[in-house]
């Protein structure tokens, strides 16, 4: 017989550890290859993580409400064979361009657990809140009788942290006396400088996020280049076929399908755009992964990735990207939703921005922002001269690594989703 060691994943971007919150299987219980055996809950995700070996569990590594690291052993599976040696079922690298934050080397006989908040429990009831959840509770002064009548938006119902911000934003925009009077909640008040100021504390997936930009600023060296588009034809499409898709399909076009689709038809014509830096070598990817930047409740944003978007037709980037949106600003994204971006698009229009200079996200080495869409006049070449009009007009800009983007490759790549886009068909039969 052999015992195998089974260890946390690697769950996408940022993520460094996950707090258990379900056991599945209990000691003894036999599993199946690719059963689920455990429920973990992370600032992005709430996911079950399976089994990678079949045969029997003769050992729990962390209890519920441990916090592990992404790497460390979790379980103790024994299986049929002759090695009586322990194995490592996953193999997890730190590499500075897969987390935001370091992730340590983890020892394979030992789990490192981070202890739990001493947050007083009420006796009345059994919900389950995360070390993480209760240390924001601590911090803030929250109290157990507050913190229940939380609304969870996670599994079953659990409060998540992106809850429990919400609530403490909208708490803190309340009077003293709404706060008495509507949910008796008590909050810590903020740290006043010199009566005009005060010091907010960031929430840890803004510190994430914070230092994934910072560390793209330093790897890469950002360019950025834009054009500015006509994307009449596309919109006229859009709305004349907008009202049918919705009755057919079941949920609105976006523009979001449109833009992915240019992209993706834009890479198989300049593949170095699809690519990461190791060092000094270049890996090219072959599969095109469209990462699309989605705004969350709390403020936030997280990239959800369209997987081989190349290989979809509209109908199907369609719903591939309004599902992933939709399980975003639910908070119900699976790790691998947020993996294996090999390029990223960013909509400032939808904030009524005409363009902006997106950051990077590593270890991808461009990024495209579309802007809003207005009509503006502009002039319009015909065979019997020219002549103004009132078309639909957009900028589109890029940031890219100068490292091995140069401004030929970038501005050409650029201009070419440029052209897809002008050149919409506006007679285009999707079904």
């Amino acid at each position: 017989m052999a015992k195998i060691e089974l260890l946390l994943p690697k769950m996408g971007e940022s993520v460094a550890e996950a707090t258990v919150t379900t056991w599945l299987k209990n000691q003894g219980d036999h599993v199946e290859l690719e059963e689920c055996i455990l429920e973990i809950a992370t600032d992005k995700v709430d996911s079950e993580i399976p089994s990678t070996h079949e045969g029997i569990l003769v050992e729990k590594l962390c209890n519920e409400g441990d916090v592990i690291k992404v790497g460390a052993a979790f379980a103790i599976i024994e299986t049929k064979g002759d090695t009586l040696e322990p194995e490592v079922s996953v193999e997890v690298k730190n590499d500075i361009y897969s987390s935001e934050i370091p992730i340590e080397e983890v020892e394979a006989e030992k789990v490192k657990i981070i202890p739990k908040v001493n947050l007083p429990k009420n006796t009345d009831t059994d919900r389950f809140y995360s070390p993480l959840v209760r240390s924001i509770a601590n911090k803030e002064n929250i109290s157990i009788e507050s913190l229940s009548k939380i609304s969870g938006t996670g599994r079953n119902g659990r409060v998540t942290k992106s809850d429990i911000i919400t609530y403490i934003k909208k708490s803190s925009e309340k009077t003293n006396d709404a706060l008495i009077s509507d949910s008796n909640q008590s909050l810590k008040p903020a740290t006043s400088i010199n009566g005009t100021s005060e010091i907010i504390e960031m929430d840890r997936m803004r510190k994430l996020i914070a230092n994934h930009m910072v560390k793209s600023k330093q790897i890469a060296p950002h360019v950025t280049s834009m054009v500015e588009v006509d994307v009449t034809n596309m919109v006229l499409w859009r709305n004349k076929i907008k009202n049918k898709f919705q009755e057919k399909e079941g949920f609105k076009i976006t523009f979001t399908p449109l833009f992915i689709e240019a992209v993706a038809k834009a890479i198989k014509e300049f593949p170095l755009i699809n690519i990461s830096v190791d060092n000094d070598k270049i890996i090219v990817k072959k599969d095109i992964n469209i990462g699309m930047a989605v705004a969350l409740p709390s403020g936030n944003l997280i990239v959800p990735v369209v997987k081989n978007a190349d290989q979809l037709n509209l109908i199907g980037v369609s719903k591939y990207a309004t599902d992933l949106t939709y399980k975003a600003r639910d908070n119900k994204l699976k790790p691998d939703d947020i993996q294996d971006g090999t390029f990223t698009i960013t909509n400032v229009g939808t904030f009524g921005n005409v363009m902006g200079t997106p950051i990077i996200n590593q270890p991808e080495v461009a990024i495209l922002s579309v802007g809003i869409i207005k009509k503006k006049p502009a002039v319009i070449e015909t065979p019997q001269g020219d002549t103004i009009g009132i078309r639909h007009m957009m900028y589109i800009s890029m940031s890219y690594d100068h490292r091995v983007v140069d401004g030929m490759l970038g501005g050409s790549f650029l201009r070419k989703v440029g052209d897809y886009l002008e050149n919409f068909d506006i007679n285009r039969q999707i079904w």
